[in-house]
């Protein structure tokens, strides 16, 4: 018995630990328990705040989706707009003008090349021979006529010089000698006609020696002016040969001085060097503010090109930087036609403002048909080469946007051939109408760069 009642008493006190342990786990349990409930209600009101019930729509006519809808819309229709400030405006040279109608007359294209107007040059030489003393101009100078361009030392001048002073003095000497002898001619002659005091024979010997008198004075005259004639030859104005009669003193140093108002182009002779009249040319000027262009036209455009029509010189391709064009008029059509290219030349006047046209350069001429056998054409519209742009592999424009200040839209025209710098646009604009006529490169600019951020 005491041996069961000892098992009955450690079973009892199991049971107490088991009660115990069972206590901590329900315990444990029901902890976790409301700790997940806490986390379900967190997460349900998360979920509520994330999805909106069936009771909370949003009102008719103003879901999401229409409201992208509408900014969809309203950014495609400033897609093709181009807003700039007014500083970028005054600094790319934004500039507007009304369309107007312009006859436009078909043109010629042509390769040609750039020249001087032969017509308008001159080759400086030394009329004597001697040694360059002095060199005043260089290859690109501009001179004025009459400037003095180099000075020559010559010996031969200076021999001149001295044949003119001793041509001088026997000029001198012969003018007492006349008039002594006329003065001994004039009283024997006094004599005879009142007493015949003197014979006949001295009267008339006295009027021999006069006469002899007054030839060698006018030798003597004749002489000099042959010398001064030479110096001139030489290159001496009358000026200076004035001055040397009156000084007398012999300076062999010879100006050379140029005979336009022009550029020296050419320079063949340096400090020291020998020259004579035997060198074909010194120096060589050339006016510059005109230059000739020689355009090669096929035969069978030469009946339609006349004195007179207008052209225009491009150098460079159209586009490019540095590109430029000129304008002109055709001033001779030859006669002639080359036998191996079918080319006749055409020379074209051009008036340089500017020195953006140089001779020996490669250009390309667009001449103006004038038949007067085919009426004129009728008027368009046409705007300058600097208003169209390619956009999207178009031509376009750039027209301001009414009510928008500095604010430009693109708009797509059709085009025909540049005639003269100005492209006639067949549809797309109207007379009157506004357009840019310089500066849309920075407007096709800046609208490329909103299409990239469209796109992103």
């Amino acid at each position: 018995m005491k041996h069961r009642t000892l098992d009955l008493t450690t079973m009892t006190r199991a049971c107490a630990r088991q009660d115990r342990h069972g206590a901590r786990r329900a315990a444990s349990a029901l902890i976790l328990s409301l700790v997940l409930l806490s986390a379900c209600d967190d997460h349900s009101d998360h979920s509520h705040n994330a999805l909106p019930g069936p009771d909370e729509t949003a009102p008719a006519g103003h879901s999401d989706a229409d409201g992208h809808a509408h900014a969809a819309e309203s950014e495609a229709e400033h897609l093709d707009e181009v807003t700039l400030t007014s500083d970028a405006i005054a600094r790319y040279g934004v500039k507007t003008q009304a369309a107007q109608l312009w006859v436009l007359r078909p043109t010629i294209t042509a390769p040609a090349r750039v020249g001087f107007n032969t017509e308008a040059m001159a080759h400086v030489g030394s009329p004597m021979r001697g040694r360059i003393a002095e060199v005043n101009v260089r290859v690109g100078d501009p001179v004025k006529a009459g400037q003095e361009l180099a000075v020559i030392e010559s010996p031969e001048l200076g021999e001149a010089q001295a044949d003119y002073l001793q041509r001088g003095v026997a000029v001198q000497t012969a003018g007492p000698a006349v008039e002594l002898s006329k003065v001994a001619w004039e009283r024997a002659q006094g004599l005879y006609d009142k007493s015949q005091g003197i014979s006949l024979t001295e009267v008339q010997r006295r009027e021999a020696e006069h006469k002899v008198s007054l030839a060698a004075l006018r030798a003597a005259q004749s002489a000099r002016t042959a010398a001064a004639n030479r110096l001139q030859m030489l290159g001496m104005d009358r000026a200076a040969i004035e001055a040397l009669a009156t000084t007398s003193e012999v300076v062999p140093r010879y100006a050379i001085r140029a005979a336009i108002d022009g550029v020296v182009v050419q320079r063949e002779v340096t400090l020291g060097e020998l020259v004579g009249p035997d060198r074909e040319y010194l120096m060589v000027l050339a006016d510059a503010t005109k230059l000739w262009v020689l355009a090669d036209v096929p035969e069978a455009k030469l009946l339609s090109i006349h004195v007179g029509a207008k052209a225009w010189i491009t150098v460079g391709s159209f586009g490019e930087v540095g590109s430029k064009r000129f304008e002109g008029s055709v001033a001779f059509n030859s006669p002639f036609v080359d036998s191996t290219t079918r080319t006749a030349q055409v020379r074209i006047e051009v008036p340089v403002a500017e020195l953006g046209l140089r001779p020996g350069m490669f250009a390309q001429a667009e001449i103006v048909e004038m038949d007067p056998r085919e009426p004129s054409p009728a008027p368009v519209i046409a705007v300058p080469e600097d208003a169209i742009q390619t956009v999207e592999d178009g031509p376009a424009l750039f027209v301001p946007v009414e009510g928008e200040p500095n604010t430009y839209a693109k708009r797509a025209v059709t085009i025909g051939r540049a005639v003269g710098g100005l492209v006639p646009v067949f549809t797309g604009l109207v007379e009157g109408e506004l357009f840019v006529s310089e500066g849309t490169f920075i407007l096709k600019a800046d609208l490329g760069k909103g299409a990239a951020a469209h796109e992103h």
